[in-house]
């Protein structure tokens, strides 16, 4: 049987499934490809709750990219995580972007990540404001307390030492929280603290160029010539630390501050206070006593009012050798001693002092507080000290001293000798031992009025407890009885009211019997002889009123 042969099918349904598959695969990786943005690697300490191909990258809670892989780095320090960037997420990667790891987070400030227990740790990317592109970036191993594109002021605060200011501490005004600290860095020459703050856009009016900031973390308890002080901040600032702000009184606020001003927190509020004193005049002092609790800061008086302060304590004021006394170098405002000096003197600084060291102006250590031994240094003028010159020491004016110890308590108590050794002792111990002689006879006579009013005192006792006294208020109540009587009887309508009345009728009775012998006799002498003459009419009697 003879083959045949027939021209073969170019085309076949079996070819649709492979034709499909590839074109979509094709699509798919297109697509795959498309969608991909950057790739970038971000480096950390640790890979502590990141997994590749499960971690996502977000910002503000979307996601903008995934994790591709992990690996160490070359010097096996830390950690490179290779990010998968979207395509649309590509406008987010510049040279300042932020990357950190969103995870649980305690801390005194905050508690944050709560909700990465149930979904897992995540990449948080925050975008940048520079140019765009990179590939290597450093992640931040602690997130920041507020985000770059939230509008605000941010300052920056040098201090001394860091103390207990950190970061997420809070900054307040006038006991109202208004921004936070942000970051805490050292300085690069490594002698001071550097504080990244950050004021909320609402309250970023109220930093001016004048303002003050002061730390207020922890507890402040000071004792100085005006007792112990006791100052307690919020809860929050007690846990956290924060720092405060204000204008000092008699300072004026000056313009707006503009962002990253430099300001200097200070210790405390007083300190800060304080800032405003700006002295014109460093003065040199020279102590022959122990200078052991007089500090750098320590306040310069006049007469109780602060006019300087401590700068330094140094020998190096001093050539090598030449002087065993301790240099003490103070910054002072001479306004206040000008005032206080009779006169105008309107020369320079240096004439004035040479002129008020002429007239007795002398320094010397004082006591602070006896509580904790601190001393101050106290300008007085002492006309009656040795006279003496102001010096100069080097480039330095140097003010005479007076030793605060024994050698000024020795002055005093010699001056107090002196008035005494000039008063009249012997009359004065004359008088005083005359005045004892008077004392102690008026004492004498004291004690005998005292046994005196003892004995009377005895007697009234024993006659108040004799029966015969207890019995003396019946008495006088019967007698007051017969009184009340005897009273009743004399009345007008008692029996001697009548016998009364007849008793005067009967006297004048006998006054009108006398009255007419009188005129008998007046008449006629004789009558007391021959009697009365009978003739002539008699005079009758007048009639008896009966009772």
């Amino acid at each position: 049987m003879t083959p045949e042969f027939r021209a073969a099918q170019r085309w076949n349904m079996v070819w649709v499934v492979p034709i499909v598959a590839v074109l979509v695969g094709g699509w798919l990786i297109y697509q795959n490809l498309a969608s991909r943005g950057p790739l970038v690697q971000v480096t950390f300490e640790t890979a502590d709750g990141i997994a590749a191909g499960k971690t996502e990258v977000r910002c503000r809670s979307v996601r903008v990219g995934l994790v591709k892989d992990l690996e160490l780095s070359g010097d096996l320090k830390s950690v490179l995580v290779n990010i998968q960037m979207d395509r649309h997420a590509a406008a987010l990667v510049c040279e300042d972007t932020r990357f950190w790891v969103v995870r649980p987070r305690v801390s005194a400030t905050d508690i944050s990540g709560l909700g990465t227990l149930l979904t897992g740790a995540y990449i948080e990317v925050e975008p940048g404001t520079g140019s765009q592109g990179g590939t290597a970036f450093r992640g931040l191993e602690e997130p920041p307390t507020t985000n770059r594109n939230v509008p605000g002021r941010r300052l920056v605060l040098t201090a001394d030492e860091a103390g207990s200011l950190a970061v997420g501490s809070p900054v307040f005004f006038l006991g109202v929280e208004v921004g936070r600290i942000e970051k805490r860095e050292l300085a690069g020459d490594g002698r001071q603290v550097l504080y990244h703050a950050f004021i909320r856009e609402e309250f970023s009016p109220l930093v001016c160029e004048n303002t003050r900031f002061w730390n207020t973390s922890g507890v402040d308890i000071s004792a100085g010539a005006t007792g112990i002080k006791v100052r307690t901040p919020s809860f929050q600032a007690m846990l956290a630390g924060g720092a405060s702000f204000g204008i000092p009184d008699g300072l004026v606020a000056g313009k707006a501050a503009p962002d990253d001003m430099i300001f200097k927190l200070y210790p405390d509020g007083d300190a800060a206070q304080s800032s405003l004193f700006n002295p014109s005049l460093k003065v040199l002092l020279l102590f022959d006593q122990s200078v052991r609790g007089l500090a750098k800061g320590a306040s310069v008086e006049f007469r109780g009012i602060p006019i300087g302060r401590v700068a330094n304590i140094s020998f190096n004021y001093l050539p090598l050798g030449k002087d065993s006394r301790v240099p003490v170098l103070v910054e002072i405002d001479p306004a206040l001693l000008r005032r206080s000096m009779p006169g105008t003197v309107a020369g320079p600084d240096a004439e004035f002092l040479q002129q008020a060291v002429a007239q007795g102006l002398r320094a010397a250590l004082k006591t602070e507080s006896y509580i904790t031994g601190t001393l101050f240094v106290d300008f007085a003028f002492y006309p009656d000290t040795p006279s003496a010159a102001l010096t100069q020491v080097g480039e330095l004016a140097a003010v005479p001293t007076l030793s605060g110890g024994l050698e000024q308590l020795e002055m005093k108590l010699t001056a107090i000798l002196n008035k005494i050794q000039a008063l009249p002792l012997d009359a004065v111990m004359g008088n005083i031992a005359k005045a004892a002689e008077e004392s102690a006879t008026t004492i004498a006579a004291a004690r005998t009025t005292l046994d005196e009013i003892n004995s009377t005192a005895t007697a009234a006792r024993k006659m108040l407890d004799d029966p015969q006294f207890l019995g003396l208020p019946a008495d006088l109540r019967g007698t007051l009885t017969n009184l009340q009587k005897t009273i009743a009887s004399i009345g007008p309508d008692g029996s001697m009211q009548g016998d009364l009345l007849r008793t005067l009728d009967e006297l004048r009775a006998s006054l009108r019997s006398i009255k007419s012998l009188s005129n008998t006799i007046d008449d006629k002498p004789n009558s007391l002889l021959i009697g009365r003459d009978s003739s002539g009419n008699p005079v009758p009697r007048a009639p008896r009123v009966k009772p």
